[in-house]
């Protein structure tokens, strides 16, 4: 399964020389996504040499500025290259309403379409589809509506055991049903699909969090995940800020992926006060050991 996770932006609130803020690329099945959009986002892109223009989907968690202010130089250098591909871009409704307004204020007319799927709802939800993936958008506890998003692969096929199909002389039409679910029946004796199929793979799941204090409930919505990123604006010696401005400390990132029983927990969204991320990391190691602080620019791979 093609997976590749590049991190565009890795800082909060505002960029500086070593961080951008936040912003994602993501390849899930060949499906190129982009993942917030703060400012600087596009020359981000360049600098990490993702082409913007095949960008299918872009997904933005909350409309504080450091997630999405990137958006519309993004779009218009989009037009400006003579992108015709529609782009879908999952949202709060109102980011909708802005994008509109920049556009009629600034006169520029997109020569490619436009979709916006809005982001609402208080628990886990389905909001897209396709063949391969399926993505669910998870609630923040931040200041305003703030969304997260789990990246999941579909169901496959089962894999039938090559043994079972020499042994039981299985045509073809019968290896489709059993890769379907269907049992086999031979001299009037069925053969049980389980004893002829391989136990599926994993499915691989990624989860973004970000923008939100201590949630438990996170924890079981991205349970058994083979890679979080969860905010960790601060340690637990900015306690009092993190709760006043409904964010996340290290420590508490990672209680939740001890919970929730992920495999790798990747810590980002790093207020600019640290020069450096070692007491972060030295954190949250303690209580999940598989933890990494990222940087603009690192990649991970399924």
């Amino acid at each position: 399964m093609p997976f590749k996770l590049i991190i565009v932006g890795s800082g909060s609130a505002v960029p500086t020389l070593q961080r951008g803020v936040t912003s994602q690329y993501l390849n899930f099945n060949e499906r190129r996504i982009l993942i917030d959009c703060g400012e600087g986002t596009q020359l981000q892109l360049r600098k990490y040499k993702i082409r913007f223009q095949r960008l299918q989907y872009i997904f933005i968690s909350h409309l504080h500025g450091d997630h999405f202010l990137g958006i519309f130089g993004l779009l218009a250098s989009m037009n400006l290259l003579g992108r015709t591909l529609k782009l879908i871009i999952f949202c709060p409704a109102d980011l909708e309403k802005i994008i509109q307004t920049q556009f009629e204020i600034t006169k520029v007319k997109l020569d490619f379409d436009l979709e916006f799927i809005h982001l609402e709802g208080k628990s886990k939800k389905l909001i897209f589809e396709d063949r391969l993936l399926e993505v669910y958008s998870i609630p923040m506890k931040h200041r305003i509506e703030c969304y997260g998003f789990i990246f999941r692969e579909k169901p496959k096929e089962q894999n039938i055991d090559a043994a079972k199909i020499e042994q039981y002389d299985i045509s073809r039409a019968e290896i489709w049903a059993i890769k379907n679910g269907a049992d086999l029946e031979r001299n009037g004796k069925i053969i049980p699909n389980a004893e002829l199929t391989l136990p599926p793979a994993k499915l691989f799941q990624y989860a973004f969090c970000t923008d939100t204090k201590y949630y438990e409930k996170i924890a079981e919505w991205v349970e058994d995940s083979d890679l979080l990123y969860h905010e960790a604006t601060f340690t637990e010696k900015q306690l009092d800020r993190a709760k006043a401005t409904h964010h996340s400390t290290a420590k508490q990132a990672a209680e939740i992926a001890k919970k929730g029983n992920v495999s790798k927990l990747l810590l980002g969204h790093f207020s600019a006060r640290f020069g450096s991320t070692r007491e972060l990391l030295d954190e949250a190691k303690p209580i999940f050991e598989n933890v990494v602080c990222v940087e603009d620019g690192d990649e991970f791979d399924a």
